[in-house]
């Protein structure tokens, strides 16, 4: 979705509100498709003293299985969205604003960008979430599974 900013850089208007929802349930993390409900963004993109910037929250529910334990998790995120725009750029290097060469934002790609920038490198049910028993599965958040612990072999005569 692209939102005209024409009238924004040449101070024709102040402000434009973002209150949108998006349709990411296509959209792959990880190879599973997280996103089962639509994602919000709300905000406005200003022009004050001719520096135009985009702020706003976006807000998701993001369900998917725990990286160690394989339970099903829906864990709700807000991120907020913040970024300088510039239809011009002397220093082609600069990461600090985004290029707006047309004087159009596709803002359903920027929620898109801030969402995954923003997920952390493991989903977990909790934070102390023990996982699973390598040799037999069980889930160790319930309790011990009875395995008997493996020795190294060549600590064997320690344990004797």
């Amino acid at each position: 979705m692209f939102i005209a900013l024409e009238n924004l850089f040449n101070a024709g208007i102040k402000s434009i509100p973002l209150d949108y929802e998006f349709d990411f349930s296509e959209s792959s993390f990880n190879g599973v498709f997280p996103f089962t409900t639509p994602v919000k963004l709300r905000g406005e993109i200003t022009n004050s003293a001719g520096i135009v910037t985009v702020k706003g929250k976006i807000s998701f529910i993001l369900e998917m299985c725990c990286d160690r334990c394989a339970a099903e998790v829906k864990l709700p995120f807000e991120v907020d969205m913040d970024h300088g725009l510039v239809h011009t750029l002397n220093d082609e290097d600069n990461d600090d604003y985004i290029l707006v060469e047309d004087m159009k934002l596709d803002i359903e790609q920027l929620t898109s960008e801030d969402i995954y920038l923003a997920l952390p490198a493991k989903i977990l049910c909790k934070e102390d979430c023990k996982g699973v028993c390598a040799k037999c599965g069980a889930d160790l958040n319930e309790g011990p599974c009875g395995c008997k612990k493996d020795i190294d072999p060549r600590w064997e005569g320690l344990f004797d």
